[in-house]
């Protein structure tokens, strides 16, 4: 479908309201899908999680990302991490808790959350492409500190499709920190999850509250049909020509 300027959109059934995007000026974020966070032996299990919890996400997430290179739409990865010297990692934060490791100890893939340690890398079943972004970011918001609010004004983004970990903390933070900005962010339910489902569920309420407080929330089934409706529509004007 195209909107009165010709752009290609799609309607998302969502809450509170359904949300009509132009796929030309949204982007796919994808948070924090690491080994570190995800895979036994990393950061999220030396603070004690049950790792397993995250990886209900890895599917959907799969599936949408899937679609969304097939519409051609932006891709942008985030990785939570820190320097080899730490010089971006608040004492606050590396002190916090009694994990059996600290961020920058040893683990079982290299040193905890330390930028080009094999932990601190994204899980192979999502893996970038060459041609997505991929932006390290030293805090739990992928604006703080980073180049995200540039990346997205170059390629005239308006509109996010939010997914990865953990809803309630990176998902959240971002979340919000694109809605200050101005940006429309719709996040995919089962896109997220957190180490502590009533953490999920709450952190969605928190989004869709008050008529949309912080943005809209759809589960990826919606957001596949409104994606896949883009590209039946191109194989048709493909085929037409």
């Amino acid at each position: 479908m195209k909107n009165s300027s010709g752009a290609s959109q799609g309607t998302i059934t969502a809450e509170p309201e359904p949300i009509d995007l132009a796929w030309s000026t949204t982007a796919l974020l994808i948070i924090d899908m690491q080994r570190d966070f995800l895979e036994p032996g990393g950061f999220g299990e030396t603070l004690g999680n049950d790792v397993s919890q995250l990886a209900r996400a890895v599917q959907p997430i799969g599936a949408v990302l899937a679609a969304a290179r097939d519409i051609g739409m932006l891709v942008v990865h985030t990785r939570e991490g820190h320097l080899p010297d730490l010089s971006d990692a608040p004492p606050a934060k590396i002190e916090r808790g009694a994990p059996r490791s600290r961020i920058g100890d040893p683990g079982p893939m290299g040193r905890i959350l330390i930028r080009g340690e094999p932990g601190h890398d994204i899980i192979s079943e999502l893996y970038p492409l060459d041609s997505e972004i991929v932006i390290d970011k030293p805090g739990k918001g992928a604006f703080y500190a980073t180049e995200m609010n540039d990346v997205l004004t170059k390629y005239g983004i308006e509109n996010l499709l939010v997914c990865g970990v953990t809803t309630e903390v990176c998902v959240n933070t971002t979340v919000r920190e694109a809605n200050d900005r101005g940006y429309r962010c719709v996040v995919i339910s089962d896109g997220c999850a957190s180490y502590f489902p009533e953490f999920h569920e709450m952190g969605l309420k928190m989004i869709k509250a008050q008529g949309g407080i912080f943005g809209w929330v759809a589960d990826s089934g919606a957001v596949l049909k409104a994606m896949q409706m883009e590209t039946s529509s191109n194989l048709k004007a493909g085929a037409s020509r």
